[in-house]
């Protein structure tokens, strides 16, 4: 499929339209912790739950809805996953207890898991190799759309009737964009249907986790997500507690910010084409560090620079090392995607976890701590990356 035309552009804005509903609802509760502790009566750490649960739980089921995607189909996966999770997302508010909550996110998690287990490898198959990075590029600017709406409307509705209100409507939202995305989306023309056969499944993990490349870029999805799990899930609680001491309409507000990881995301190719893939992640990598230490200020427009920085720099990393499984993959590319998807979500639930124990025990700085360490783990690896790209071609050159 070539961009420009009315199929590609029917299925850019469906799969963007998918992009929004995951991540609207995946973190639907993260603008609203401070509300749901206050409500609940409980702790950063113990409310964060609601969050971990959830990219916890897509983590846990991607691989297997990637299995199925093989043998069902990529668009029959993702309709069948939306439908499920627009369901719970209508049961969320009435939850009479935080573990009721965290139950029913942790079902949310593994329902949204058929979504980003078939989007990449979907557009592997139905468009062009050249236009790949771009369109991978909409689908994930379509998460930043979808995590930045997600909180703007929870934390406004919320600060007039409550989160529970808040996260009904956000449901209401998800089912909207679930309808027009099956509505949208063209039947694919390259589908091969696949094996279920357990063995053929492990035969291909193996594959995929044997490919140095492949494993690198799982580590560094999972590392550049862990710095984000972290800063979204504790940012609420800084901003609502003194010196700044905001309301929650305007905390959510704040991540209005994601609409620069639209931008980011969607000029990966852009990025690749002048610095190469290293050289995007260098960068991306670099943006987020200066976004974290920008963020220590005790003034808000330093805060907010931070945040631009961060959300930029994560954005791009995440598309550019995405887009890299899918062209790495020679086989099996539902599978080579779900377990960067897996990765890039333990990375989430590990973050939201280890920032808001970082947090209680040693403020913001503590939780700036964790995603610096986390953006080291980013450069190291992709020096490893360069160092072995460059034995390489000494090899290749002295052959």
């Amino acid at each position: 499929m070539a961009p420009g035309g009315p199929g590609y552009r029917r299925m850019s804005l469906a799969l963007f339209l998918a992009g929004v509903s995951t991540f609207a609802l995946l973190y639907s509760t993260q603008a609203l912790l401070p509300l749901i502790s206050g409500d609940f009566g409980v702790t950063a750490s113990e409310a964060s739950w609601t969050v971990a649960a959830a990219t916890g739980g897509l983590a846990l089921f991607v691989i297997p809805m990637s299995a199925l995607s093989e043998r069902y189909g990529r668009r029959t996966v993702m309709t069948a996953s939306l439908a499920v999770a627009v369901t719970v997302a209508l049961l969320v508010p009435f939850a009479s207890s935080l573990t009721a909550l965290v139950v029913l996110r942790a079902v949310q998690g593994a329902a949204l898991a058929g979504v980003p287990a078939s989007a990449t490898a979907y557009l592997a198959e139905e468009v062009r190799p050249t236009a790949l990075i771009t369109a991978i590029g909409l689908f994930v600017a379509g998460n930043s759309v979808g995590g930045m709406s997600g909180r703007v409307i929870t934390g406004w509705v919320a600060q007039e009737w409550g989160w529970r209100v808040a996260l009904g409507a956000l449901g209401l939202v998800a089912v909207g964009c679930a309808v027009a995305f099956r509505l949208l989306l063209p039947a694919p023309a390259h589908f091969t249907r696949g094996s279920l056969r357990p063995r053929v499944l492990v035969r291909t993990v193996r594959d995929h986790l044997a490919n140095p490349l492949l494993r690198r870029l799982y580590a560094i999805g999972a590392l550049f997500m862990t710095v984000f799990g972290g800063v979204y899930t504790v940012i609420g609680y800084r901003l609502t507690e003194a010196p700044f001491s905001l309301p929650q309409g305007v905390v959510g507000s704040i991540f209005l910010v994601y609409l620069v990881g639209t931008v980011s995301a969607s000029a990966a190719g852009r990025l690749v084409g002048r610095l190469g893939r290293r050289g995007a992640l260098y960068l991306g990598g670099g943006t987020t560090a200066v976004g974290l230490l920008l963020s220590l200020a005790d003034s808000l427009p330093l805060v907010l620079l931070g945040l631009v920085l961060i959300t930029a720099g994560f954005f791009a990393g995440h598309a550019v090392a995405s887009s890299a499984v899918s062209k790495t993959a020679a086989h099996g590319r539902a599978q080579a995607s779900a377990l960067y998807q897996s990765a890039y979500y333990i990375g989430s639930s590990v973050g939201s976890t280890a920032g808001a124990v970082a947090f209680h025990a040693g403020g913001w700085a503590g939780t700036v701590g964790v995603g610096l360490l986390a953006v080291a783990g980013v450069v190291g690896i992709t020096v490893l990356g360069t160092l072995a790209a460059a034995r390489a071609g000494t090899a290749a050159r002295t052959a």
